[in-house]
């Protein structure tokens, strides 16, 4: 987007993505990004888009400023010859976009603003550096003038090409889109399966989740629960998800009305007849999923795609009572699982390349980051985040305070601390997942009682509003 807020106007199509997405490479806008922007749509949104990276349409950059008129695709060029030689004519205004100070603040207003922008940085990414450079940069030009704050760019822009974030990030962007590059799956030529209808078995935290973001995707999902409470109680969990967005003003109560209608409550698997993909989402226990998945494979159709939202178990063991091997595959969310952008797919031996493709293309809808793994003992996330927990637990029982460890953690840059975690996800899920460890790697497993010693005094984590 240099080029074009250096330009003497700029014509857009409604649904075109204009954006400055340079901050997530660790980086701050270059070729005068960080001067002329706040100079066509002001100090607060040039901030916003820049630090948040959100690119924004055609139709609200003309509103804000940053292009001069919308025209049909059919159109762009015609029209855009048109202002050239117009302005190349005089009939439209000549407009260096540098030297544009309307809609610039005050100097005092302005220093508020970025004073209010710092704040926000330094609480939300309080390990980053370059956010707060980028807002340097945009204050030397708003109080010096726009050619110096180029110069500041500039320098600014080396410094940060060679810091140890912005290789990290870079490495995490190209790292992102190697992981729809399967070798042996997305080489085959094979194209995903239209999913139109989706069921979720479970409806706790973990399940609730999964059927909110397939329903914000345009998915109808089918929730299955024992009994009648526990369904009301799902139900409820999805609806409040959707309500939060509402109260933040992400979705408007019409939208929300819209999403929430398709979700369909069951106890029983006669609607299971007809959906292309089902994703199980009940407790860690092996007999329980070895059960429903042999039940799913006398109710679901033939090309459906089982999948087990299991952050531990070995999907052979779960599928050990079925003959489907071929459609089994793991479909691991983060909690919470509408938010997470994580989606660990998990493959045997003998699952199918097609059900890979087809549960690639779904986390893509969903807008998830889907990693295919191995199957194995934690997979990939648990596998690290196993021993990171064990230690927790350690240093704990040796005296520690589980506050102070949450405090650093936080501190360090993670996004909550072990055990602020663990009363997140549960203590039931905690203990399922470290006795999967505890079975398959005993001889390097620190066996802690904090845990279970808490369940057993009745505390259970966010569920029960008792835990650690």
């Amino acid at each position: 987007m240099f080029l074009c807020q250096a330009c003497h106007a700029r014509i857009s199509t409604p649904t075109a993505q204009l954006g400055l997405p340079e901050l997530q490479l660790g980086l701050i806008p270059g070729f005068g990004g960080t001067q002329r922007l706040p100079r066509l749509v002001g100090i607060s949104k040039a901030l916003e888009m820049m630090l948040t990276s959100k690119p924004v349409k055609g139709e609200e950059a003309h509103d804000l400023g940053l292009v001069d008129a919308i025209v049909s695709p059919d159109q762009l060029v015609s029209t855009a010859r048109k202002w050239v030689l117009d302005i190349l004519e005089r009939r439209r205004p000549w407009v260096a976009s540098l030297h544009k100070t309307d809609k610039l603040e005050p100097l005092g207003e302005a220093r508020e603003i970025l004073k209010f922008a710092r704040a926000q940085v330094r609480k939300q990414a309080p390990n980053l550096k370059h956010p707060l450079v980028c807002i340097d940069v945009v204050e030397e030009g708003i109080a010096s003038g726009g050619r110096s704050g180029l110069w500041k760019e500039a320098e600014s822009f080396q410094g940060l090409l060679q810091s140890d974030t912005c290789k990290s990030l870079v490495h995490v962007f190209f790292a992102q889109r190697g992981t729809s590059k399967v070798p042996g799956v997305t080489d085959r030529g094979l194209m995903p399966r239209r999913v139109t209808k989706v069921a979720v078995i479970g409806g706790g935290l973990m399940g609730s989740g999964i059927a909110t973001a397939l329903i914000l995707s345009g998915y109808p999902v089918i929730l299955k629960e024992v009994n009648d409470k526990f369904l009301q109680a799902g139900i409820g969990r999805v609806r409040a998800n959707l309500q939060s967005r509402v109260k933040k003003g992400k979705m408007t109560q019409e939208k929300f009305e819209k999403t929430v209608s398709l979700l369909k409550g069951v106890l029983d698997y006669e609607n299971f007849r007809d959906v292309d993909m089902v994703i199980e989402a009940v407790i860690e226990k092996v007999s329980l999923k070895q059960q429903i998945f042999a039940d799913l494979e006398k109710y679901c159709p033939q090309h459906c795609i089982l999948a087990s939202n299991t952050s531990t178990i070995d999907l052979n063991l779960i599928g050990e009572k079925t003959k489907s091997h071929d459609r089994i595959i793991g479909a691991h969310f983060f909690s919470p699982a509408h938010v997470m952008p994580l989606l660990e797919i998990v493959r045997t031996n003998q699952t199918s390349p097609q059900a890979i493709v087809d549960l690639l293309e779904v986390g893509k809808r969903i807008k998830k980051t889907p990693v295919v793994v191995g199957n194995c003992t934690g997979f990939a996330v648990n596998r690290v985040f196993f021993p990171y927990t064990q230690a927790a637990l350690l240093l704990v029982e040796r005296g520690a305070d589980v506050y102070q460890i949450d405090r650093v953690i936080s501190k360090f840059g993670m996004p909550m601390g072990p055990f602020r975690l663990v009363d997140l996800v549960g203590f039931g899920v905690a203990i399922a997942t470290g006795t999967q460890f505890v079975v398959n790697f005993p001889e390097r497993t620190y066996k802690s009682m904090l845990i279970p010693l808490m369940q057993e005094d009745g505390r259970a984590g966010n569920n029960l509003l008792l835990g650690l």
